[in-house]
C-alpha cells in the first residue's frame, strides 16, 4: 500500500505517517531526509547530488525518482510506503507513477489534510517550544506554507482526476485524524 499524505506544514502528517508505519510496516519517506542522508553516506547517488546542490542547482527530478526507486526497492518497503512532501509538481507526479508502474506497484492513495491556516501558527509555536526545532518559526512556517499552497495546486488536481484524493479534517485531535485515515484504509488494509 501507497499512500501520498498532503497538507500544510504542522498538519500532522508525521505524526499520521508515524501511527501507519507502526500499524501496517509502512515506511515514511521524506525525500529531504533521504537526500541528507545519501549525502552524509557518500552513496554514489549522493556524491551525484551534493555535487548538483554545490553549484546551487535544484536536484533534477530523475535523480530524486532514481533515489526514491532505490528506496522503494529495499526490503522494509515490502510493505508499502507513505509519501511526505513529495511530489511536489505534476510531472514529479508523473515520473513516481511511472516508477512504481514499473514495480507493479501504484499510489492507492492520496490523503488530503484540511486544516484552517490560521490556527496553524499557534500549533508550530507550541511544536517549536516543545522540541526544539529551529524550522518551526513562524515566518519559517509561512514560507512553508506558501510552498504547500502553490505545489498543492499543481499536483492534487493530477490526483483528483484519478480519484485517489481522500479529505479529512486535520483539526480534530490526534485520534480522531487517525480514525479518519484508517476509514479510509480499512478496506484494503484489512
Amino acid at each position: 500500500m501507497n499512500i501520498i499524505f498532503f497538507g500544510p506544514p504542522a498538519a500532522g502528517k508525521g505524526t499520521q505517517a508515524k501511527i501507519l508505519q507502526d500499524k501496517y510496516g509502512l515506511q515514511q519517506l521524506s525525500t529531504g531526509d533521504m537526500l541528507r542522508e545519501e549525502i552524509a553516506e557518500q552513496t554514489a547517488l549522493g556524491v551525484k547530488m551534493k555535487a548538483i546542490m554545490d553549484e546551487g542547482r535544484l536536484v533534477p527530478d530523475e535523480v530524486v525518482i532514481e533515489m526514491i526507486a532505490n528506496r522503494i526497492d529495499s526490503p522494509d518497503c515490502v510493505k508499502g510506503a507513505i509519501f511526505d512532501g513529495f511530489p511536489r509538481t505534476e510531472a514529479q507526479a508523473e515520473a513516481l507513477d511511472a516508477m512504481l508502474a514499473a514495480r507493479g506497484k501504484k499510489i492507492d492513495y492520496v490523503i488530503e489534510m484540511i486544516v484552517d491556516f490560521d490556527a496553524l501558527d499557534a500549533r508550530v509555536e507550541k511544536r517549536a517550544a516543545e522540541e526544539g526545532r529551529s524550522d518551526d518559526t513562524v515566518e519559517t512556517f509561512r514560507k512553508r506554507l506558501d510552498q504547500y499552497k502553490s505545489y498543492s495546486k499543481e499536483v492534487l488536481p493530477y490526483y483528483k482526476n484519478k480519484g485517489l484524493v481522500e479529505s479529512i479534517d486535520g483539526m480534530v485531535s490526534i485520534d480522531a485524524v487517525t480514525s479518519q485515515i484508517l476509514g479510509i484504509l480499512k478496506p484494503e488494509a484489512a
